[in-house]
């Protein structure tokens, strides 16, 4: 039970002791609680949820019988039940509290927690079961002294003491679920898993029993990994040479996608997508590899066969996605030729179904050793029509990217086969869909639900699929498609469908109401406080969301990067973890097939840590639902859970950055020059560059107002886009306030209208020194009115929010 507790140590390093009760189920083995598989005989309090699987549960009953044979028949029958209750802590799902085990300065306790009252009663008539149950020689000494000896048994935080944690409504209460703040946004935790990657842009599986993954970078390197987190040194693919892209920021181009063939282990076929210049002419290609004959790690690079390529009119929407279904034949994504509002034709590329642009395409590759490289599918929607492709499987589509298909509930299959697609918007909306053959989903003639192409949006014969979701480019503005949690681990996520944004770094979800058909929307946080609070978890990510995966046996990751460039190694990926609820012990266990390796291993060293969300002296903070637009960082670091910026790119899809195409003309990373600190508290001097004022005033002890900011000799104001709790964190500190308790929007302290808007898409992961310190704009720049400026509340009293 001690072995872990030196990394744990490491962990709470930074955590202050006393501070109010928080919900934080742990057992004693530093896991989140489980619902056991099989009802509890002994502890049966815990069978629905707890820390003791039915093994676990015996050897207490066992050892109940041996001690209870000590006691005599009139202290059995007064005893015996609370001899029971102390026993059955272990499988309390807090477990971890009551035996003070997530204290690194104390032993691991013999004896629960308890409650003074509690104690005492027990004291009176049971003190004997106590000596029985622990050889504490400090606890023995005080045998004779009822009131040292319960003060020994307590604990420090009452609220977690044995019995009257069972009533603790804040304990209790949605114990098991999904932990969500105040404003509903599940909080999740991650383990870093890969880093160091250039603009990683897929993360995909053999299916092969190996347990390997393998991860792309944009510059045409594919990694393998094996099961205990090791990179091989020598590249599973390696054809950076033929691949076109370049290091600038907002580069759709490169090594787009990779996937396995449903049969890879029987025929060693891997499939690729990615751009090529041919005589001057950009193309995308869809090329089929074969597995080295002398090495499972290694695709034989001269076994490339071309399936496919298509003229690509544009440098941008250049799609990327492979996908085999389970009818093992190949889904191909394309864009729809770039540039802006798919002008190409009367009704553009992705209407034109003689044009294999803007479309999903479904060929079969099997069985092509002889004969044509691949064939078309009988059942394929337009094989009749003489005006259509007959690769076509459904079109309308802007620029998928990321889809992926739905493995179904592990165990009645429900959704078994959906194909889930994000796809970017233009100017206005981000949008998901669930595509289906055939199906047309809108585009140009509509974005989201809105109509983008007026005219061809009332045409009656459109016939367009409506997405089961957008979302406006006040929530972000380029979507990364990601999939239906089917996992073994957090069995709570089961159905969930987890996407994220890459503009804005906001991770987000969508759950089927079964009884209306509509999807129910709930943003995804890190989680905050003691979430998570368990050894090899993190709570932050860099903010450029790049690709979600699933592994073998279904646990889902995302790949994103702090410098969105194909030459820039910050990429980093994360497996997603729910610290509410994991599975029984041993039910999620995989026994991968050994793989022979020849190339030298490089062991995994993580580099992202643990951050507690400002301790003490710092105020601290509850993340914000909000969506940081900012600009993209100049130094890589590690990013606060709120640190998510982006640029204002609104219709590209990238791999890296998606902003500042050609399109568009994607902002410049804003001014982030450091600053002394100013603002109200020092008007005896002109204020310095990056000063912030609030023009209303507050009660003792309380600030708050509309945020007003000295740049380059002028006061203007702030714009809300991308405003949240980190934001009015710097500007509080900035004011003299320990505690930032709220950031207001929509002017609610009315409109600046006389100054000029200085700064937009602010973001900040909450200690900078200035607002000129975080992601933002350009100075001046913005997409926005006063009606919109930002304010604060500061407070000089930490405030919890219920």
């Amino acid at each position: 039970m001690r072995g872990p507790r030196a990394a744990l140590a490491l962990l709470l390093a930074a955590a202050i002791a006393p501070r109010p009760a928080r919900p934080h189920p742990q057992c004693l083995d530093f896991k989140p609680p489980f619902r056991p598989p099989r009802g509890l005989a002994f502890c049966r309090r815990y069978a629905e949820f707890g820390c003791c699987d039915l093994p676990r549960d015996r050897a207490l009953l066992q050892r109940f019988y041996r001690l209870s044979a000590s006691l005599d028949e009139r202290t059995y029958a007064a005893c015996a039940g609370h001899l029971q209750d102390l026993l059955c802590q272990e499988c309390s799902p807090y477990a971890a509290h009551l035996y003070d085990a997530e204290d690194p300065s104390t032993p691991v306790r013999t004896i629960p927690g308890l409650c003074q009252d509690y104690c005492m009663q027990v004291w009176q008539n049971c003190r004997s079961i106590f000596r029985s149950l622990s050889a504490d020689p400090e606890l023995i000494a005080l045998e004779n002294n009822m009131a040292k000896f319960c003060r020994y048994l307590s604990l420090e935080d009452t609220d977690y003491c044995f019995p009257h944690l069972l009533a603790n409504q804040n304990l209790n209460q949605n114990l098991g679920l999904v932990t969500a703040d105040a404003e509903g946004c599940l909080q999740l935790c991650l383990v870093e898993v890969a880093n160091g990657l250039r603009n990683p842009v897929a993360m995909v599986h053999a299916n092969d029993g190996t347990h390997r993954f393998f991860i792309a970078e944009q510059v045409g390197l594919v990694w393998t990994y094996l099961p205990d987190g090791s990179r091989l040194e020598k590249p599973f693919l390696n054809i950076s040479e033929a691949v076109l892209t370049s290091p600038w920021e907002g580069d759709e181009r490169g090594f787009l996608c990779i996937v396995f063939h449903p049969k890879f282990k029987f025929n060693g076929k891997v499939y690729v997508y990615y751009s090529v210049e041919v005589r001057y002419e950009e193309r995308i290609r869809i090329s089929e590899f074969r597995i080295s004959p002398t090495d499972m790690n290694v695709l034989d690079h001269g076994s490339e066969r071309i399936i496919l390529e298509i003229e690509e009119p544009a440098s941008n929407h250049n799609g990327g996605e492979l996908l085999f279904g389970d009818d093992e034949y190949l889904y191909i994504f394309t864009g729809d030729g770039g540039m802006a509002g798919d002008p190409f034709g009367t009704f553009g590329n992705a209407q034109n179904k003689s044009a294999l642009l803007g479309k999903v395409l479904r060929i079969d590759v099997n069985n092509n050793d002889r004969g044509p490289l691949y064939r078309i599918p009988p059942d394929n929607p337009f094989v009749s029509d003489p005006t259509a492709r007959p690769e076509v499987y459904a079109y309308g589509v802007r620029n998928m990217w990321r889809c992926s298909f739905d493995r179904g509930d592990p165990q009645t299959k429900q959704g078994k086969g959906r194909l889930f697609c994000g796809d970017v918007g233009q100017n206005k909306y981000e949008e998901v869909d669930i595509v289906e053959k055939g199906k047309n989903y809108g585009w140009r003639a509509r974005e989201g639900f809105s109509c983008y192409d007026k005219k061809l949006c009332t045409n009656s014969s459109l016939d367009d699929v409506l997405p089961i979701y957008a979302y406006p480019h006040k929530m972000g503005k380029s979507v990364t498609g990601g999939y239906v949690y089917r996992g073994c681990e957090s069995p709570n996520l089961n159905g969930l469908y987890i996407f994220g944004d890459f503009m804005s770094g906001r991770l987000m979800s969508l759950k089927e109401d079964h009884a209306t058909g509509e999807w129910q929307y709930n943003e995804i946080c890190m989680g905050t406080g003691q979430t998570c609070m368990f050894p090899g978890l993190i709570n932050n990510y860099y903010q450029y969301i790049i690709s979600f995966a699933e592994d073998e046996a279904g646990e889902l990751y995302f790949l994103s990067t702090g410098v969105p460039s194909a030459t820039a190694a910050h990429g980093v990926v994360y497996k997603v973890v729910d610290t509410s609820r994991t599975a029984p012990p041993g039910k999620c266990q995989v026994e991968p097939t050994p793989v022979k390796v020849k190339s030298k291993r490089i062991p995994f060293v993580p580099k992202e840590k643990f951050i507690m969300k400002a301790p003490t002296p710092h105020p601290r903070l509850k993340s914000t639902t909000e969506a940081p637009r900012g600009g993209e960082p100049q130094t890589p670091r590690s990013p606060a859970p709120g640190n998510r910026g982006g640029t204002a790119e609104n219709g590209g899809r990238a791999p890296g950055n998606r902003g500042g195409t050609a399109e568009n003309g994607g902002r410049a990373p804003g001014s982030r020059g450091r600053t002394e600190e100013g603002g109200q508290r020092r008007r005896k001097r002109p204020p310095g560059n990056g000063s912030v004022r609030l023009m209303r005033r507050g009660r003792r002890g309380r600030a708050r107002g509309r945020v007003e900011i000295f740049i380059d000799g002028e006061w203007g104001t702030v714009c809300d886009d991308g405003w949240g709790l980190p934001a009015a964190a710097v500007v509080c500190h900035q004011l003299g306030f320990p505690h930032a308790v709220r950031a207001a929007k929509k002017a609610e302290f009315g409109q600046g209208s006389s100054l000029r808007i200085l700064l937009d898409d602010v973001q900040c992961s909450g200690q900078e020194r200035t607002l000129l310190e975080c992601s933002h704009a350009d100075v001046g720049t913005h997409n926005c009115s006063h009606e919109e400026d930002a304010g604060v509340e500061c407070s000089r009293e930490e405030v919890t929010h219920g």
